[in-house]
């Protein structure tokens, strides 16, 4: 596909609409969640952010859940207040969210939408995994990022932001990879549009968050957890070599440090320490 950045940015809703549908079909089946109506999407050729409009739009009398869209980003948002790279071919999307959960609970949050939207990639024959806490990982390449903004009020989070990149048909520095690149000399169905895209990510979003109030942080973990790729791996912190055991309901990293004749297992929040990519340790292709 060849992607001009003149072009305007065209999204067909009707198709759009007709993926989420068939997602629901499937996945209501195996969870206490039915989500029938598909989140309203505002396209846009070009943002400076799609997590800055869609609070414009919620702040103009939008309500949740709704999402944005944008061919292009000029400043994109990442973590750590880093800029998201937003090259024409991407998903730049964001999707509000109403919320009522207790501000300790934010981590939820974060897992829970990260296992939706990867859970739902891996019924497209993507073996998507996560890079904790919220990295979208695809053949130990970087596939997507998510960045979740949130409002509270009274010590509770009343609305959540979820914006979303995934790189698709876009060049993407090192250690990214894109769909278009993983799908060269393979076999089978795959992910053939924007909107088909659109409609795994936003209803990965939302059932990903449905499905926590269902059945609660101890069952949403334990899914988690299954296909968290920084379990078992091996890092150095502080000069001390050790192995990430698993994560907590808090959303903390356990690692457990070895030093000779003795170990001990530490819990670390996002920011103290850097995972990195088994790309950059040797083990990717």
């Amino acid at each position: 596909m060849n992607i001009n950045p003149a072009d305007k940015f065209i999204f067909d809703r009707e198709k759009y609409a007709l993926v989420w549908q068939k997602n629901n079909r499937v996945f209501r089946d195996s969870s206490r969640v039915d989500l029938p109506q598909a989140i309203f999407i505002s396209a846009f050729d070009r943002l400076t952010s799609t997590n800055t409009k869609l609070w414009s739009i919620l702040d103009s009398g939008g309500t949740c859940p709704v999402g944005a869209i944008a061919g292009h980003q000029t400043a994109g948002k990442g973590q750590w207040g880093h800029s998201w790279v937003s090259h024409v071919g991407g998903l730049y999307l964001s999707v509000g969210l109403d919320v009522d959960l207790d501000l300790a609970y934010y981590p939820h949050l974060v897992m829970a939408t990260a296992w939706g939207i990867a859970s739902v990639l891996r019924h497209y024959q993507l073996p998507v995994t996560i890079k904790w806490l919220n990295d979208l990982i695809l053949d130990c390449h970087k596939l997507g990022g998510i960045k979740i903004e949130t409002r509270n009020q009274n010590h509770k989070l009343t609305q959540a932001v979820v914006g979303v990149g995934i790189n698709w048909h876009n060049s993407v520095p090192a250690p990214g990879i894109n769909l278009k690149s993983y799908y060269q000399n393979k076999q089978g169905d795959r992910i053939s549009s924007l909107e088909e895209l659109t409609a795994i990510t936003t209803y990965g979003i939302l059932w990903g968050y449905k499905y926590y109030l269902a059945v609660g942080i101890e069952q949403l973990l334990a899914k988690y957890l299954e296909i968290c790729s920084s379990i078992g791996q091996q890092i150095d912190f502080n000069g001390c070599s050790g192995e990430v055991i698993g994560v907590t309901q808090k959303g903390k990293l356990k690692l457990k440090l070895r030093s000779p004749g003795a170990s001990s297992v530490i819990e670390l929040v996002p920011g103290q320490v850097s995972l990195g990519y088994e790309i950059d340790r040797g083990y990717g292709s």
